[in-house]
Order: structure tokens, then sequence, then C-alpha cells
């Protein structure tokens, strides 16, 4: 038998396996099961993050998007409450009419003075509390979570333990000013002392949720921007005002800017404050803020349309204020 006898056996057909007859041709069913199957993969990778996404979408326009343009519709018309249905052209007379009563302006100051002396505070006490817990302290975890506390506290809860606290006959802090010589104050009724217990209790809630924020900040600093100062020579101090507080910039923005819109919207603190007067925020709306004042528009004296007015005049504000926010973000990003 000569050589290529032997080798003949050994030459197998490419389009059959090893040990198996030739391959038979796809069926025409193959074919189209496999374009079925290609056409849904590329329908399920295509349509499927929508669908992912779109209850938050649904949920938003139900709760969000709809009321947000009734208000805005309702805010040109005059609708009273016990007949919302029935609604009669305005214009913009809701709000000329809102901007020529003294007590809105007299509650945006009050929302500015309050937002004021309890948003500054807040954010020095957060950040020195930040500070703090970002060198390593035993029980470190326990300071954490004690510092969370208070945003978890109910709104109600906090108000009446500090309305306790503001008595003016048997309030702790009267009882503690006393060894100091100083009178009796009348927290509720003298508008600076109602603003500044309003204040203290905002800064309670939240002064710790902030402390948080910053401290997350605060730990993704790289450390060789401190090994490089302590190697210039800087101390603790030095190394805080010239290597944290730069970093954390962009983080300060955003928790001011949180806490402005926040004291915009404050309502719950100044309602339970004096749950006695209500919306009317003291005895000569000494501490009424824009929030009590829509409430006291729209559910006490059941003009919705003016109540809606309000309402839209507060959301151009917080549009303001995201506006500043991402022009001062801008610049800080390009001085950067």
């Amino acid at each position: 038998m000569s050589r290529h006898d032997n080798a003949a056996p050994l030459v197998h057909d490419r389009g059959a396996a090893p040990g198996r007859g030739p391959a038979a041709p796809a069926s025409a069913a193959d074919e189209q099961r496999r374009t079925r199957l290609s056409r849904r993969w590329q329908r399920d990778m295509r349509w499927s993050p929508y669908a992912f996404v779109s209850p938050f979408f649904l949920l938003f326009a139900a709760f969000g998007l709809f009321p947000l343009i009734y208000t805005g519709w309702a805010s040109l018309h005059t609708v009273e409450l016990t007949a919302p249905t029935d609604m009669q052209w305005a214009g913009l007379h809701n709000y000329t009419r809102i901007f020529g009563d003294d007590f809105f302006w007299n509650a945006a100051k009050n929302t500015l003075t309050i937002g004021i002396i309890s948003t500054v505070p807040q954010l020095l006490m957060a950040m020195g509390l930040a500070h703090l817990l970002n060198y390593k302290l035993r029980g470190s975890t326990f300071f954490r979570v004690a510092m969370l506390a208070p945003y978890a506290t109910s709104i109600a809860a906090a108000s009446l333990v500090f309305v306790l606290l503001f008595g003016r006959d048997y309030g702790v802090i009267n009882w503690a000013l006393h060894f100091v010589g100083v009178d009796k104050i009348d927290w509720q009724n003298d508008k600076w002392s109602s603003q500044l217990a309003v204040s203290s209790v905002v800064i309670w809630r939240w002064t710790g949720y902030n402390a948080l924020i910053y401290l997350a900040a605060m730990q993704a600093i790289p450390q060789d921007l401190y090994e490089s100062a302590a190697l210039d020579g800087a101390n603790r101090w030095q190394q805080f005002f010239h290597v944290t507080l730069p970093q954390l910039r962009p983080t300060i923005l955003f928790t001011t800017v949180v806490s402005t819109i926040g004291a915009s919207q404050l309502f719950g603190e100044p309602l339970m404050f004096d749950s006695i007067k209500g919306a009317s925020g003291g005895t000569d709306h000494q501490f009424q803020t824009l929030g009590l004042y829509l409430y006291e528009q729209g559910w006490v004296n059941q003009h919705l349309g003016r109540a809606s007015a309000i309402a839209w005049t507060m959301f151009l504000i917080l549009i303001l204020i995201g506006v500043v926010n991402y022009v001062i973000s801008r610049r800080l990003r390009a001085s950067s």
C-alpha cells in the first residue's frame, strides 16, 4: 500500500464534525427563530432602560408636574377652597394682590432673617464637628449616628420640646439665664427672640446632617496634600484653612444652596412653635414665614388662587437660587 493510500482516510470534510457525518444545512425555521431572537434582544437592549426609569417619570408627572402646572393655572384665577372647580379668570391680579400685601413682605423678611440666623451657625458648627470627627476617635461610629439622630426626629416632637425649653415662666432656657442675671424673655411674643428660638430648632435638626456631608467630603481629600503641607511646616489649623477648605468649596456651595432652599420653605418649626396662633406666626406675625403665609391664605382664608400665586412666587425664588448656584459653580470650576 502506498503512502497516499494510508493518508487518504485522515482527510475529513470541513463541514462535518470529527467522528460524524456531514453537517445538515440549517432549516428555514431555525433561521427565522434566530432572527426573531436577535430582534427581540435588540429591542430589549434599546427599550429596557426606559422601562426601568419610567416609574419615576410616571410618579413625577402625577405628583409633581401636574400639581405644578395646575397650581400655575389656578394662580391666574379667582378660586376659593369652598368651590375649587369654580374658577374665574383674574390674570395677574393674585400676584399684584400679594405684592401689595404688607403681610407678604413681612413673611418674606422673616423668612430671610430666620434663614440667615439658622443657616450660617448651622454650617459653621457642622464644619467644626466634621473636622473633629475626621480624626481617629474612639466610638466615632456612635458619634456619627448620634449626630444624625436629630434629623430622623419628627418635626412636631422636636418643636414641642423646644417650646417647653423656651417657655417664659417655666422654661429651662429662662431658668439658666436667671443665674447670669438675665430677666425672663418672652420667646414667643418678642420678634427677635421668637425668630432665634425657631432658628434653634432648625440648627438642632440639620447640623448633624450637614456635618456628615462635610465629613464624607473631607475623607475623600487625598492624604498626600496634608503630607505635603506638613512637610512645608503647616500646622493643623493652617492645613485646615489652606487644604481642607479649598477642597471643600463644591460641598460648601451645595450645602449652602440646599440650606437656603430649606429655609425658604420653612413651615413645620414656626407652625408648631406657637400652635395657638397657628399659621399667623405669633400675635403680630413676628415669625410668620412664606410657608405659613401660603398656608394661611389657602387653608385659613380659603383663597386658593392667592395661595397658588404665593406658591409660584416661591418656586421662582428657588429657580433664582438655582441659577445663582450654577453661575457660582461655573466660576469655581473655571478658577480651579
